[in-house]
């Protein structure tokens, strides 16, 4: 079996409120309410990984632009 591939953020994003708005609305068997809990639960997971990874490259690039002569740098592309 293939390894499912990891959505985008946006594509996560997008499922999980399909999901949040199917459990909402009720009349799910409890099997299937559990089924979207879970698939709610990774795609929350999902998620937060790449906010976590946002996170991460967001404070690098604040580090960057704090050092001294972070602008006179000759690989600088501008």
């Amino acid at each position: 079996m293939a390894e499912e591939k990891a959505p985008s953020y946006e594509q996560a994003r997008e499922e999980l409120t399909e999901v949040v708005r199917r459990l909402e609305t009720g009349g799910l068997t409890l099997e299937q309410s559990i089924e979207l809990w879970e698939r709610g639960e990774k795609l929350a997971a999902v998620c937060e990984e790449w906010l976590q990874g946002a996170r991460v490259k967001l404070a690098a690039a604040m580090a960057r632009r704090s050092e001294p002569n972070a602008g006179h740098s000759d690989d600088a592309p501008f």
